[in-house]
């Protein structure tokens, strides 16, 4: 296996981190509806559900073992397309493959809609194609997208977003004599709200999906990844070209 020098993060704009905020959020609020409240876009939930369980048993308990190591899983599978591929092609690739296990989940999500229990195969199924998505994209995103922080996990940016609303706050304050600071803080605070309020604005529309389309509401999170693959293709395609034309 040939590995590829350290990638550099990609330049897009904020609707593509928009978009992925929208699509964690999305499914990780139709899952845990639909799911007795598992969460798969993030691990802080499962780790306190496991926690929890020793103390307190109750059904389910397979799919919460296995959120820990599959999550893992998923990260560590684009881990190794980003070191071994373009950017673009790593991209594309992880996207395709989150879609693809989307597309697996939703079709087991119609086929158990009256599952009693998440350790059911069907709901099982559903669940694990559920976090390993998640996980990719989590990965995907800390690797090429740093600068906007986690589409997935919104304690960590809940913090950063209490850090740059008072930096830019002390930025604005002081401006005369920090005009540079703050630029960049409102650049900051840009991107943290931007996966805030898209994870937001997936789980609120994943829940009111879930409750009038059931699991066929996940076609939404399906077509926003479409989005984000076009935008991919098309837009770093012709950056490419044009380096090449320039050079």
């Amino acid at each position: 296996m040939q590995m590829n020098k350290p990638q550099v993060a990609l330049s897009v704009p904020r609707i593509i981190p928009f978009a992925l905020s929208v699509t964690a959020g999305f499914v990780d609020g139709l899952i845990f509806l639909a799911l007795f409240g598992l969460y798969v876009a993030q691990a802080t939930g499962s780790f306190v559900t496991i926690g929890a369980h020793w103390s307190q048993p109750e059904p389910g308990v397979l799919v919460k073992v296995l959120a820990i190591p599959v999550f893992l899983l998923g990260g560590v599978v684009a881990t190794v397309i980003v070191a071994t591929m373009r950017r673009r092609r790593a991209l594309l690739l992880t996207l395709a493959i989150e879609e693809a296990l989307l597309a697996v989940l939703l079709v087991a999500g119609v086929m158990a809609p009256a599952a009693r229990s998440a350790d059911e195969p069907i709901a099982l199924v559903a669940a694990l194609c559920g976090l390993l998505a998640m996980g990719l994209q989590s990965a995907l995103v800390r690797l090429l997208l740093p600068s906007f922080g986690s589409t997935n996990v919104m304690t960590t940016n809940t913090t950063v977003l209490a850090i740059d609303l008072t930096q830019t706050a002390l930025a604005w304050l002081r401006r005369a004599q920090e005009r540079e600071t703050l630029t960049a803080s409102r650049r900051k605070l840009g991107h943290t709200l931007t996966v805030v309020l898209g994870f937001l604005v997936g789980t609120t529309t994943g829940a009111f999906g879930y409750h009038y389309g059931g699991w066929w509401a996940l076609i939404v999170p399906l077509l926003l990844l479409d989005g984000v693959a076009a935008w991919v293709w098309f837009s770093l395609r012709e950056r490419g070209q044009a380096a090449t034309t320039a050079a």
